[in-house]
């Protein structure tokens, strides 16, 4: 009877555990099913570069051959990083790149991913850069981050 009731239990923990990491939004899901990744751009170049209605960069190029992977397009928002931060937060912006770095002020407004880049800044300082997602879609983050470990090669 132990044995059984252990089975119950672990077949009911690991059913748990099947979504894990969870998007409670259902972001990545939403980016899947509408076949659109809201990007937003700060710009910041050479990460990320607008020009007129282009955009483009290191870091605008990686996120939409992420998207291609999802089967999705970019559509790209412009603008500074605190109203793209605050359309972020409403679930207008998906992820958000401008060369942001590990040493960013919105760490307790969004998901960063792990650094995926590293570079220099003027007094020689090494900097560390993320991107981010609306805070808590984990699910996002983490295939994000997957993108971006194979696409390592891609910055060297």
């Amino acid at each position: 009877m132990k044995s059984l009731i252990a089975l119950l239990v672990a077949t009911l923990t690991l059913a748990g555990c099947s979504a894990i990491p969870r998007d409670p939004e259902h972001t990545l899901e939403r980016i899947r099913s509408e076949r659109v990744l809201r990007l937003g751009v700060s710009p910041n170049p050479p990460w990320t570069t607008v020009e007129g209605n282009r955009v483009g960069g290191t870091e605008v190029d990686l996120v939409r051959s992420f998207a291609t992977v999802q089967g999705a397009v970019l559509e790209t928002v412009v603008g500074g990083e605190e109203p793209l931060i605050k359309r972020m937060e409403r679930g207008e912006v998906d992820v958000l790149v401008g060369g942001l770095t590990t040493a960013n002020k919105w760490s307790n407004k969004v998901g960063s991913t792990r650094a995926y880049a590293r570079s220099v800044d003027p007094e020689g300082k090494t900097e560390r850069h993320v991107m981010a997602v609306r805070l808590g879609e984990n699910r996002l983050l983490s295939e994000l981050e997957r993108h971006l470990d194979r696409s390592r090669g891609a910055l060297r």
